[in-house]
């Protein structure tokens, strides 16, 4: 007799990645911004009125900022809440400019 092929094991389909939520692509945006400028936490959390603590959270997704948050930040960064709101939805566009 001949040898035995077997066929290749079929992977079940691997479930999608959840989407990634709002709060951390606005987060993300805010980091990079920041760090484009050269700014400490510190400076940017003074000028925004927000702890440093705060700040800390909202750039790394785990704060929900109400929109006036949003806003002293986003301005403490010389970026308008809306400019901010356009670069966080077409992250993909942002990442193949740079």
């Amino acid at each position: 007799m001949g040898e035995v092929v077997r066929f290749p094991e079929q992977q079940p389909d691997a479930p999608p990645a959840p989407e990634r939520l709002w709060r951390e692509i606005v987060g993300e945006e805010l980091h990079r911004e920041r760090a484009a400028r050269g700014e400490r936490l510190k400076d940017v959390a003074e000028r925004a009125g927000v702890s440093v603590q705060y700040l800390s959270e909202v750039e790394r997704g785990l704060k929900d900022p109400s929109s006036e948050m949003l806003q002293a930040i986003a301005g403490a960064l010389d970026l308008s809440v809306r400019r901010l709101a356009v670069r966080a939805g077409r992250p993909d566009a942002l990442a193949l400019a740079a």
